[in-house]
């Protein structure tokens, strides 16, 4: 009779029963007298004890390699001395189901370039890792539960586009049955069409394109963006206050589901934010910095990652927030479609959030006026023929609007207290990486 599998973290319910795991061979100590095999699967590890007696099952173990993949049917014994879990399974049958090759490509100290290479099998020898893409899951879910809360719609918007989104750099040209089409750089021209649809909150989690030859630690050319888009609103104000309830109640369950683990794992302790975020505009910023002795490299009106880190820290500092909106960004480097106020047009109304000095998120209420956003785009130097059916859609009643873009894999990063994009993301996509 084929015994039904259970988890290894079960396996305490079934003391004294015959059981089947399922898993892999994490390590294997063959003595003279006594063969042990460690078998993990994705809830644990437990170790698989039998004494030789040069039986068929003996020479079974004996032909095991790391990482194949084996079920194991025996008995479930209370082992007081087995440091894992205090449990041992004593094989009745053993069933290789895929012997796996040796030597393995990586091990323990193999440096994360070539981890990359071997990515299915890095993640399954880290239970971090596998914690992680949990962490990711609760994560979106949380974001999704205070989306539809708010009576937000969930969109799912084309990432293939006839023309060149925003300014046309940083996207990615492919053919098209005899003509060029580009991945999209970001759902928002999309996003502001629900709108004009209608279609009253709209938010959408997907992948997102660009072609930017960037080699940093918190960049990648395909990532999860997580985009929302709001009508109706006062000012920019109802954005920035959607995304920090949006992500308090989204960590408030991370902490609660992965807390501990995250702790454990990671070393990190999970902190819910309070609300409203702190906000500063970014001449405020500016001067803050210059007063500690920031001093970038030439004329800057953005701010650098330096920047972003000592601004971070100077509110941290001040106020206890990880969090900081950074506002009012100036018209030179934001895009012709974000909207300026009436008494200060040298600005925009838009922000940056920066968590822990790491910028995750770029927001901005809309230019929802078809004549202002023709001569804002002017002002840039853009043609508006090839954004033509973008602009159709401020032309027939299309309310006050606006909107944030968020990096789920920076989002992660912080989150967890990663070095690099690279590793929170399942299969990095970069400049110099199209595998595996």
């Amino acid at each position: 009779m084929i015994q039904s599998r259970v988890h290894v973290s079960d396996l305490r319910e079934h003391v004294g029963r015959t059981v089947s795991v399922c898993g892999w061979v994490n390590t294997l100590r063959l003595q003279r007298k006594m063969q042990f095999v460690i078998v993990r699967d994705s809830t644990g590890m437990v170790q698989v004890t039998r004494k030789r007696d040069d039986g068929p099952l003996e020479a079974q173990l004996e032909a095991l390699t790391p990482e194949s993949a084996v079920r194991i049917t025996g008995r479930v014994v209370d082992a007081a001395q087995v440091k894992l879990g205090g449990l041992e399974i004593v094989p009745e049958a053993v069933e290789v189901l895929n012997l796996a090759a040796t030597p393995l490509p990586i091990d323990e100290h193999t440096g994360l370039e070539q981890r990359l290479d071997w990515r299915f099998l890095d993640v399954r020898r880290r239970p971090a890792t596998q914690l992680m893409f949990a962490v990711q899951t609760t994560l979106e879910q949380g974001m999704r539960e205070y989306a539809y809360a708010q009576g937000a719609t969930e969109m799912h918007t084309p990432k293939l586009m006839g023309t060149a989104s925003e300014s046309g750099a940083e996207v990615f040209k492919l053919g098209y049955f005899g003509r060029s089409a580009y991945l999209a750089q970001s759902p928002q021209f999309f996003k502001q069409m629900a709108i004009a649809a209608g279609v009253d909150k709209v938010f959408e989690i997907g992948p997102v394109f660009r072609a930017e030859p960037s080699f940093t630690s918190r960049h990648a050319t395909e990532f999860t963006g997580v985009d929302v888009e709001l009508a109706w609103i006062e000012g920019v104000k109802d954005v920035m206050a959607f995304e920090e309830q949006m992500l308090t109640h989204a960590i408030a369950k991370v902490a609660n589901t992965h807390g501990e683990a995250i702790a454990e794992h990671f070393g990190v302790e999970v902190t819910v934010p309070t609300t409203p975020f702190p906000r500063i505009t970014m001449a405020v910023a500016h001067e803050i910095l210059r007063k500690g002795g920031w001093d970038p490299a030439g004329v800057k009106e953005d701010l650098d990652p330096e920047g972003e880190r000592s601004i971070s820290a100077h509110i941290q500092e001040a106020t206890g927030h990880e969090f900081v909106f950074i506002t009012h960004y100036p018209v030179g480097i934001r895009p012709f479609y974000h909207m300026r106020p009436a008494d200060d047009p040298s600005v925009t109304l838009s922000f940056d959030l920066l968590w822990k000095g790491l910028e995750v998120t770029t927001g901005a209420q809309r230019e929802h006026r078809y004549d202002v956003l023709l001569k804002q785009a002017a002002e840039k130097g853009m043609s508006t023929e090839p954004m033509q059916d973008y602009l159709n859609t401020f032309r027939y009643g299309c309310p006050p609007h606006g909107g944030l873009g968020m990096g789920l894999g920076r989002v992660l990063m912080v989150l967890l207290g990663l070095e690099s994009i690279r590793e929170a993301t399942f299969l990095f996509r970069g400049p110099n990486r199209l595998t595996p």
